[in-house]
């Protein structure tokens, strides 16, 4: 049993989640942790320290004294740095905890003003690629994926971002109706819509074996019930609602707070301050966009029985059944 210890830390359970994950909140807290940048310095040896304590725990060989805070924040690290269906270590880019501090660069790029052709590809390019990498490594993984859909994903995504971003600059620019500063402004917003559409290829096409082969379904103690399309079907179209929420505060709300920041004496005094500002305003956006848009939904999502394939309602008693969306 491990000790109890101070700070709003409950009883620990292995594998479970420290908050309520009914609630918005509680999966909101969650996600918190899971998008913490301290984890990226964690060290090997301090991960293997973590999964060393939670194997103890699990075999009833904790050492006394641990408290349920030690043990809530080995899994904390664990989940970090760890993939939960292949217990394999995500290359730190690639990381939920990852996203924000790597992905900021290439949202200030997106955004930056009077883009140019070859830089409205490069930054498109640049956004899916990073895309890309991130869903393939936070996928569910229960099912082995064949390196030939991830190229063939990763090419959908990018054509179809790069595309619309592309097509919808060059209309911008022939629209003769608007006036050089609202054709500027419009401008700014062109990334959302390709990026919100790629975003959904991109899980779509990354992710598309999924839907053939099925992902693994549990009960509530986790032990695996069967393969299930239907329940691989809900993974994608709630990681794909996310996708399509998580650019809306990090491409819409900057490009207004700039164009009202640069009409300020501040920046027309010092124009240099621009770009760190913008960086500024991206990063925050950035920091209350990803917890929001991944905490609509729960990692480890509830699925009626009733719903699924025959085989699985033959498999089980139970009325619902769990299975990892992915991230």
């Amino acid at each position: 049993m491990a000790a109890a210890a101070g700070g709003n830390y409950p009883p620990f359970a292995l594998g479970k989640p420290r908050f309520d994950q009914s609630t918005f909140y509680g999966r909101f807290r969650h996600f918190l942790d899971i998008i913490d940048p301290r984890t990226l310095f964690v060290t090997e040896s301090h991960l293997k320290a973590a999964v060393q304590l939670l194997k103890d725990y699990k075999d009833g060989a904790l050492p006394t004294g641990v408290s349920n805070q030690q043990l809530w924040e080995a899994q904390k690290i664990r989940q970090a740095v760890l993939h939960p269906d292949t217990n394999e270590k995500i290359l730190m880019p690639f990381r939920m905890s990852g996203y924000i501090p790597f992905g900021t660069p290439i949202v200030v790029g997106l955004l930056l003003p009077q883009q140019t052709l070859a830089t409205t590809v490069f930054w498109q390019w640049l956004n899916q690629s990073h895309n890309a990498c991130v869903n393939y490594a936070n996928r569910n993984a229960t099912k082995p994926t064949p390196v030939s859909k991830f190229i063939l994903g990763y090419f959908g995504a990018v054509t179809s971002a790069v595309s619309i971003a592309v097509g919808l600059n060059v209309f911008i620019k022939k629209a003769n109706r608007f006036n050089p500063a609202t054709r500027s402004l419009i401008q700014r917003f062109v990334p959302f819509p390709a990026v919100a559409t790629a975003n959904v290829c991109n899980v779509v096409l990354m992710r598309h074996s999924e839907l053939e082969e099925g992902i693994s379904v549990l009960d509530v103690d986790g032990n695996v019930i069967g393969s299930s399309r239907v329940a691989a079907k809900y993974a994608l179209m709630e990681t794909a609602m996310t996708r399509i929420v998580l650019p809306i505060p990090i491409l819409v709300l900057p490009p207004v707070i700039m164009s009202l920041l640069e009409k300020t004496w501040i920046l027309k005094a010092r124009p240099r301050l621009t770009l760190p500002l913008h960086s500024l305003v991206c990063l925050a956006a950035f920091g209350l966009a990803l917890p929001v848009a991944i905490s609509l939904f729960p990692q480890m999502s509830e699925i009626e029985t009733s719903k699924l394939e025959p085989e699985i309602k033959i498999a089980t008693s139970d009325k619902s059944v769990f299975y990892n969306k992915g991230l």
